[in-house]
């Protein structure tokens, strides 16, 4: 099954917030099976259902592991949307 996920990052920290958001983006590249697109309010990944719930909890974990308490509001849709198609 195919899915897609939209993420938005707020860390908890009294620093500046964008560098670990910056930081998670980066890790999202590094996965070559998925999609990728960042807006103005959140990161969305599009492939395979059971490959994108692994990256997500990897990555909060380590995030939470390097920068410490985060929240994390995911929307799910089933399917691989385009991501690419701007509307």
């Amino acid at each position: 099954m195919k899915l897609t996920a939209e993420i938005s990052m707020y860390p908890l920290t009294e620093s500046d917030y964008k560098a670990p958001i910056r930081w998670l983006i980066k890790r999202l590249d590094s996965y070559p099976n998925i999609q990728r697109v960042t807006h103005s309010l959140g990161t969305q990944i599009s492939g395979d259902c059971d490959e994108i719930m692994q990256i997500l909890a990897t990555e909060m974990k380590a995030t939470d592991a390097k920068w410490g308490k985060a929240m994390f509001v995911c929307k799910f849709v089933e399917g691989e949307l385009d991501l690419t198609r701007r509307t």
